[in-house]
């Protein structure tokens, strides 16, 4: 049973060239985001991000992960699983992190139609949602720091 949270991934990879973040876009839904998925009963909110990121884009569990600051709260309507939840749960924490990966080449899942590699600009433009681009801004600021 999912978990009443979420977790909001971005992977990155650094080379000469600089910084490049994926984003996809939802194969439901015409948008770009991070890549974005709930809880399981029993997991800790990093284990979920990793499971996430390896099931929607075949990133290695063994990957380094950068917990960011940023948490986006969201309301808990539309989510199937609120019927398990505590019927006084209204809004749900969206918790972030960065991935750093070694292979560009991504896994698709059916959750997403595509991903582009593009620089911190480009992916803010295309992002639809406040929290991804909240969340994609601290992760651009603590790497380039």
């Amino acid at each position: 049973m999912r978990a009443p949270y979420q977790v909001l991934v971005f992977p990155y990879y650094i080379s000469n060239k600089g910084i490049e973040y994926a984003i996809f876009h939802r194969s439901d839904a015409d948008y770009w985001q991070g890549i974005a998925g709930g809880g399981e009963d029993g997991e800790t909110v990093i284990e979920s991000a990793i499971r996430e990121a390896w099931e929607e884009a075949g990133i290695p569990n063994n990957s380094l992960y950068m917990k960011l600051d940023t948490v986006t709260s969201m309301p808990t309507e539309g989510f199937e699983d609120r019927v398990h939840w505590d019927e006084n749960i209204y809004v749900i924490n969206e918790n972030c992190y960065g991935v750093n990966v070694i292979d560009k080449q991504l896994k698709l899942s059916h959750e997403h139609t595509e991903y582009k590699w593009v620089n911190y600009k480009n992916a803010i433009s295309c992002l639809k949602w406040d929290g991804n681009k909240t969340a994609l801004y601290e992760l651009n600021k603590r790497l380039i720091k």
